[in-house]
């Protein structure tokens, strides 16, 4: 059976299942209903993002917190009283009774904590992006693949649980515009930044500062950096190169999902990227990445292009104005468009076909069902089956193409890629920048 007809028949089964066996570390199998089976679960990054996941780990057992900001430990333990305390994830992991781990570290973390987890045999939901460079991510996927019979995964795109992703999906692959000809997703968000923050008053007592920073560079303190209300304060730092990826790792996440879920997609075989002058410090606000997507057994090769920071693809009819919809996708086959954002979609048939005779609707019966609910569908996962609709594999290539398109930003010219082996095959240059370096003394595969 290929990986495609895997994924869709996944996809008609994922929202009803979990209701089998659980699956622990520890190798111990039981119904997965019983009071008693309970994930043991580190949360790692207690505040922010993790504050959206609290209700749900209530469920479960919380039996670690960790945080590099003590004071977000004391507001966790408000909601999780009998979790243990760290301020270095690395010292969490080692605690003997996990299970699983939800991690909503930062940006620049992700792939360290995931890669560190799955080597430790922990389930993991990891918040998005997978990783900061195109050789983090394949590292993280790499690990799941040699895994995917232990563990269960998830990337954290969470509006995926939105019933419109499936009516796209299911729109796209039963033709209702034709034959797939190009994808363009995009997002409006304009955040301005001239350069790091510069040294500015000390870190409070509550915060590990030097473990926030991590395997990146260090930069002087600044409370800039920490500055936004929960949720919201990666907005703070994730546009700067040692920290994050800017709206490619952020919305890009989220609006390409869309897109992806839809297509099958596999690695690109080249990309071409433009974009606003580039800065050392700074990812940038205005850019237009576009990839080259191999054919698979139901459509042709398609390019995707991702558009941001003011950068639109053109209006398919002159009276329809994308710049209302802050993040969407386009879909142009050769009998019409589709248009969507999260939760909504519009259908635009053209030409002589525009009557959508040759669409042949699906019935009520292959209407692919609605997902429980995305950070449930893990749980589930972790105590069944180990599918969920965003695992590693999925949102680890989704991922690495978008960071391979800000290597081509950052080299100026289009990349050849050789997506089984990882590797820039027109540009020295390019292939250097698919990795990061690190601080001494951190690893990735630890």
């Amino acid at each position: 059976m290929s990986k495609i007809v895997e994924r869709r028949e996944f996809l008609k089964t994922a929202a009803v299942a979990g209701a089998g066996l659980l699956i622990l570390p520890s190798g111990t199998v039981f119904g997965a209903n019983k009071p008693s089976n309970r994930l043991n679960i580190a949360l790692i990054g207690a505040y922010g993002r993790a504050m959206a996941h609290y209700d749900g780990l209530a469920a479960e057992n919380v039996v670690a917190l960790c945080d590099v900001d003590e004071g977000h430990l004391a507001l966790a333990a408000k909601k999780f009283p009998k979790a243990k305390h760290y301020v270095d994830w690395r010292k969490c992991l080692d605690q003997k009774n996990l299970d699983a781990v939800v991690c909503c570290t930062t940006d620049h973390t992700h792939a360290f904590v995931t890669n560190w987890a799955m080597n430790r045999g922990l389930h993991v939901y990891c918040e998005k992006p997978m990783g900061n460079s195109v050789e983090e991510v394949r590292v993280v996927r790499a690990n799941y693949l040699k895994n995917k019979d232990k563990l269960a995964t998830q990337v954290g795109t969470q509006r995926h649980e939105y019933e419109n992703f499936n009516r796209v999906r299911e729109l796209i692959m039963d033709g209702a515009i034709g034959e797939l000809k190009a994808v363009h997703a995009w997002g409006n968000r304009q955040l301005r930044r001239p350069g790091y923050l510069p040294a500015e008053g000390s870190p409070p007592k509550t915060l590990h500062y030097d473990l926030w920073i991590g395997p990146s560079p260090m930069h002087p303190y600044n409370p800039g950096y920490f500055s936004g209300h929960p949720g919201a304060n990666c907005l703070q730092w994730n546009m700067y190169w040692d920290f994050g990826t800017g709206q490619v790792g952020d919305m890009g996440s989220h609006t390409m999902d869309l897109a992806w879920n839809a297509l099958d997609g596999g690695l690109p075989t080249s990309v071409e990227a433009t974009g606003e002058a580039f800065n050392p410090e700074v990812t940038p606000v205005e850019l237009k990445m576009t990839f080259q997507i191999p054919a698979n057994n139901w459509r042709p090769a398609v390019p995707i292009t991702w558009h941001q920071g003011g950068a639109m693809p053109p209006s398919p009819m002159e009276f329809i104005d994308l710049n209302k919809i802050d993040h969407g996708v386009m879909f142009k086959g050769d009998k019409g468009f589709l248009i969507a954002d999260f939760q909504n979609r519009i259908l635009l048939p053209y030409g002589k076909d525009a009557n959508m005779t040759y669409y042949n609707r699906r019935p009520a019966d292959k209407i692919l069902p609605s997902m429980e609910g995305f950070q449930q569908e893990w749980f589930n996962a972790c105590k069944g089956n180990l599918k969920t609709s965003c695992d590693f594999n999925y949102g680890g290539m989704m991922i690495e193409m978008m960071l391979l398109g800000m290597v081509a930003y950052r080299v100026g010219k289009t990349l050849e890629y050789d997506g089984e082996n990882g590797r820039v095959s027109n540009s020295p240059e390019g292939n250097d920048l698919l990795r990061r370096k690190y601080r001494k003394g951190w690893t990735l595969n630890g």
